[in-house]
């Protein structure tokens, strides 16, 4: 199984180092000196990684063959990709590599149909679930032990327990019934939702 790690940033300096944006929970064994990684496009590679350091909490890197600002320059965008094993597993068991997540149902603590995850995407703060539900929509659940209560790989399912207003209309249901009876409170509610909505 292939999957993405990085993505070719910058150049940085002028003896062909880049800078990467990772995408993987562990940058030391997927992107260490002597990993060759196919890339995307496939003509820009594969790439043998030559050295790895970090400069100002960023990773750099040098690739085997490019000597230059203008070779790592030609590199810049360019996706990063390992050949992972589809059967190997984090060491800690509470982690999980993302196609080990992809298309799980997500079900609310009562069995309750929420979607299929199709995707996560992985902010600074925190990883975000994207699932899809089955009118077509898509909804956002922090991938957070709070919210994410259990992963099931063997029944292939996440379990979710959403505060309220994060995957249903409650709180707007609330916040419509305050402006009928015109209470000059009505923000409260409308306004805390929508900070569970982001």
């Amino acid at each position: 199984m292939q999957l993405v790690v990085a993505r070719v940033g910058r150049a940085h300096g002028i003896k062909g180092e880049v800078t990467v944006e990772v995408r993987t929970d562990e940058p030391e064994l997927r992107l260490a000196p002597g990993a060759v990684l196919a890339t995307d496009p496939a003509s820009a590679g594969p790439l043998t990684i030559e050295t790895g350091r970090v400069h100002s909490g960023r990773l750099l890197l040098r690739f085997a063959g490019v000597r230059d600002r203008n070779g790592a320059e030609a590199l810049r965008n360019t996706l990063l990709i390992a050949d992972v094993d589809p059967d190997e597993a984090p060491e800690d068991p509470d982690e999980y590599y993302d196609h080990q997540l992809m298309d799980l149902d997500v079900v609310l603590k009562d069995g309750t149909e929420v979607g299929r995850l199709t995707e996560i995407s992985h902010l600074p703060s925190q990883d975000l679930f994207v699932v899809e539900r089955p009118d077509g929509t898509e909804v956002l659940i922090p991938f957070v032990e709070e919210i994410v209560v259990e992963i099931d790989l063997k029944e292939q399912r996440a379990v979710i327990d959403p505060p309220p207003g994060l995957i249903d209309d409650r709180a707007e249901v609330a916040s419509s019934r305050d402006a009928d009876i015109g209470s000059a409170g009505s923000s409260g509610p409308s306004g805390s939702s929508g900070g569970a909505d982001a």
